[in-house]
């Protein structure tokens, strides 16, 4: 909005004396500048408006009071008692935010508005996810066959509409790896349509199983929003594209705003649910969040490299799926089941052996950091 209006303003007052003195709002023009803006706001918004949100949630009463899975394990530095109550759903405050801030910030197209459609939809799904726990006071909410079906849905969506479109019809026939330069398959619509559908789901789903410890999966969050607010600069700039040898993708360089906006809303979020945490972000925050990175590395045709970029999102969704598989695996061969980790997702398995919390979600914080350099390395190893 800001764009079109400071824009207008230009237009209108062009070889005037009032347009010489406005002639710096030509600034609004660069994506660098409208980054830094978007960053900059989704962070004070966060702040402003956190407060007034944790209350209602309060008032609302909209607050943890049952068992958690780890708390039943046994696992140290699980919510329990001290945690007991505190409210769920921030994640709304996240959305929210972001939402506000992309309209506020970016000269508005599809990419931005395809973005923005899995961050609303996910975000949907996780509330009435996070809405039945708390008014069953369980663990469980919305089945999980509910919860994938939706997921599937949104993302086959954004995958045919991508291909339906000429113009966006390569990002799911080409496949591109890290550090090649070249598509390695050409005019393969079904594998590429395949890992959209991944991408999207898998992002989604791995978020929400690193939302288990205070600060965790909001910490990750924005130092993957970081880097990819680098690549999408990159994907949208033909020069740096071309120089670097990676995809451009017109029009992608608006994606970047959105990026600053996540990074500045997980920020500012991370204030409030920085350990002891005042709010949990509930699926509501953590489906949306990994929704949306997963389509952005989507729509600059670079979805290999959110899996390096999201390292740590990767970690927790493998030690879960090798958890559960072996355990089914050795109950089958052994007639005992077998667990492979303490417990999973993984940074429970840590807790169990006695690390404290805070030491856990630091330790992921610099696994995120390296991971994201790796990632950022894929730029120029070519």
């Amino acid at each position: 909005m800001l764009y079109y209006l400071t824009q207008l303003w230009l237009e209108r007052t062009a070889g005037t004396e009032l347009g010489d003195l406005i002639s710096g709002l030509r600034v609004f023009r660069y994506i660098t500048f409208r980054a830094a803006g978007a960053a900059i706001t989704a962070l004070l918004l966060s702040l402003l408006l956190g407060p007034a949100i944790i209350a209602w949630l309060r008032r609302m009463n909209f607050g943890e009071h049952y068992t958690s899975r780890a708390e039943a394990h046994g696992v140290s530095g699980a919510p329990g008692h001290a945690k007991r109550g505190t409210p769920t759903m921030g994640g709304v405050l996240v959305v929210l935010v972001i939402e506000l801030t992309v309209l506020l910030w970016t000269q508005i197209n599809y990419l931005v508005a395809l973005a923005l459609l899995p961050l609303f939809g996910l975000a949907l799904l996780g509330f009435f996810d996070d809405y039945t726990k708390v008014t069953r006071q369980t663990s469980d909410g919305v089945r999980s066959k509910v919860k994938l079906s939706v997921q599937l849905a949104l993302s086959l969506f954004i995958a045919v509409y991508l291909y339906s479109l000429p113009d966006t019809r390569y990002l799911m026939t080409e496949i591109m790896v890290p550090f090649v330069k070249a598509p390695v398959l050409t005019g393969a619509a079904s594998l590429g349509i395949g890992l959209t559908i991944l991408t999207i789901v898998g992002s989604s789903n791995a978020v929400n199983l690193t939302d288990g410890l205070d600060g965790l999966a909001i910490g990750c969050t924005l130092i993957v929003a970081a880097v990819f607010a680098i690549l999408t600069y990159v994907a949208g700039h033909v020069k740096i594209a071309t120089y670097l040898q990676v995809p451009y993708v017109p029009g992608s360089g608006e994606l970047t705003v959105v990026c600053a906006a996540i990074f500045g809303a997980s920020l500012g979020f991370l204030w409030f649910n920085a350990y002891p945490a005042e709010v949990f972000m509930g699926d509501t925050g953590s489906l949306a969040l990994g929704g949306v990175l997963g389509i952005i590395a989507v729509l600059i045709h670079q979805p290999f490299v959110l899996f390096i970029a999201g390292g740590v999102f990767v970690l927790e969704a493998l030690s879960v799926m090798l958890q559960v598989g072996g355990y089914k695996l050795t109950r089958r061969l052994y007639g005992q089941g077998r667990r492979l980790l303490l417990m999973a997702p993984l940074h429970h398995h840590f807790q169990k052996r006695g690390w404290a919390e805070s030491k856990v979600t630091t330790r992921f914080y610099i696994l995120g950091v390296l991971f994201g350099v790796a990632a950022l390395a894929t730029l120029k190893l070519r």
